[in-house]
């Protein structure tokens, strides 16, 4: 573990980089929530179905995953700042063009340069609040952090309706230029400009091009969007091709002379375990999307209000991103993820038994507790623990292999569940095997996270290392 650096910023200082990160983090948060509410519009201004509208999705997807590590490296090597502030820029040049776009081309052109922008922005404003605020302070403004994607669920679609209301879905989009334009001209003099590396190596194009075969095998085989638009049987091969760009992306990394994925950062048991359980969290969050389902089929919710039922689960998330961000210091991560992976466990075992008959009663008190359970393994518990046990120099790159965890891990969600749930006949019988399946996959990121450091040892850990310094 790493020993606190000296250097960290006064308490008006914080606020000030607290309110730039904050507001950066949440439009990339917002433009994900605003997207659905729009499909409509998009769909016949550009004259195209679903499966093209999809794309737009895809399309970030992969762009976001593709940009993570490399933002989250350069960031670490040439400064967070500039790197920050660039990827917000290059938000609002995606949103332009969006909202510019003259055909349908145009829009997935945006939307990739949107989502090669968003990449970097959380896992380096994550290594800023390393740099900036000290151990005590870090889980309090991380749970922030998480609890951003809540409130961009609930404000979003509302917003965009307003839009779609009152003005046109060009608009949607519009918007996020000045936003973007604000919080670049508040980050030249609020955020810190931490100085870049000296001499620095070479940039690892073998390992970013080997992470780029490896997530978009990983995505495309996953949600297999090239089979449906091709009618062929392109996923087992896809599979293989990020498989064996993981070996690739292996061997090439233990001979970088400044990797953009570190492999010593998963040589140390605790950061390691700690990147599984992001996997896990992802694995939780992404459970959420099928709860919608769950509402119509189990509890007879019209399907155009089926939403309105998960706004209590999103609340549950925002307050336990919150809440818990506060009591990490008291509580200590461990206790912390203990209590998210039993409360998702819990609530996902309750929702399964929502179509037997108690329906609401049932089905209200299991998405709070999967909601809850989201904000506290989702907030901001993980990212701090990889924040005090790294390098300084290596901050920004450990922050983004966080990201890449948990997105990994809404991946496989996606895949696992729907491929149950439709083997058991879809339904409310296949969401009820699904998620007693997700209810033991809970368990067992509970029984993983017994393996975290408890408080004391941390502390003591921590006291020595100050005092070997």
């Amino acid at each position: 573990m790493q020993a606190a650096e000296p250097g960290v910023l006064d308490v008006q200082a914080r606020r000030g980089v607290m309110t730039v990160l904050f507001v950066g983090v949440f439009m990339a948060a917002l433009d994900s929530a605003v997207i659905a509410p729009a499909v409509p519009a998009l769909k016949e201004t550009f004259e195209v179905g679903n499966s093209q509208i999809g794309m737009l999705t895809i399309i970030f997807s992969i762009f976001t995953l593709m940009s993570t590590t490399l933002m989250a490296s350069l960031g670490d090597r040439y400064g967070r700042r500039p790197v920050f502030l660039a990827n917000i820029l290059g938000f609002g040049l995606g949103s332009l063009l969006i909202a510019l776009a003259p055909n349908y081309w145009w829009l997935l052109v945006g939307r990739a340069v949107q989502g090669f922008s968003s990449g970097g922005v959380t896992p380096i404003a994550s290594a800023m609040i390393g740099d900036a605020f000290p151990p005590e302070e870090r889980g309090k403004a991380l749970g922030l952090f998480g609890a951003t994607f809540g409130m961009a669920f609930l404000l979003g679609p509302f917003v965009a309706a307003l839009i779609l209301v009152f003005l046109s879905w060009h608009w949607i989009f519009l918007l996020n230029i000045p936003v973007a334009v604000l919080v670049f001209w508040m980050g030249l003099s609020r955020l810190p400009a931490k100085q870049r590396v000296e001499n620095v190596a070479p940039l690892d194009w073998g390992g970013i091009i080997l992470v780029t075969l490896v997530l978009t095998g990983l995505v495309l085989g996953i949600n297999r969007v090239l089979d449906e638009a091709l009618g062929l049987l392109l996923w087992p091969w896809l599979l293989l091709v990020a498989g064996g760009g993981l070996v690739g992306l292996i061997a090439v990394e233990r001979q970088a002379v400044m990797p953009v994925v570190p492999l010593n950062l998963f040589a140390e048991r605790q950061l390691a375990l700690t990147y599984t359980l992001c996997a896990g969290s992802g694995f939780g969050m992404g459970s959420v999307l099928f709860i919608a389902t769950v509402a119509v089929e189990g509890v007879g919710a019209p399907a155009d209000r089926a939403g309105l039922l998960l706004i209590p689960l999103v609340l549950a998330s925002t307050a336990g991103s919150v809440i818990f961000g506060q009591l990490l210091n008291r509580l200590g991560a461990r206790l912390v993820m203990l209590i998210g992976f039993g409360t998702l466990s819990i609530g996902s075992a309750l929702l399964a038994l929502t179509g037997m008959g108690p329906g609401l009663w049932i089905f209200m008190p299991a998405s709070m507790l999967i909601g809850l359970g989201v904000g506290i393994v989702v907030g901001g518990t993980l990212r701090t623990i990889v924040l005090n046990r790294v390098a300084p120099e290596q901050r920004g790159t450990a922050q983004g292999l966080v990201n890449v965890g948990i997105s990994v891990g809404n991946l496989l969600v996606v895949a696992v569940l729907g491929a149950l749930a439709d083997a058991w006949g879809g339904g409310m019988q296949g969401l009820m095997v699904a998620y007693l399946a997700s209810a033991l996959m809970m368990a067992g990121m509970f029984v993983l996270s017994l393996g975290l450091e408890r408080e004391g040892e941390v502390q003591r850990e921590r006291e020595g290392e100050v005092q070997r310094v």
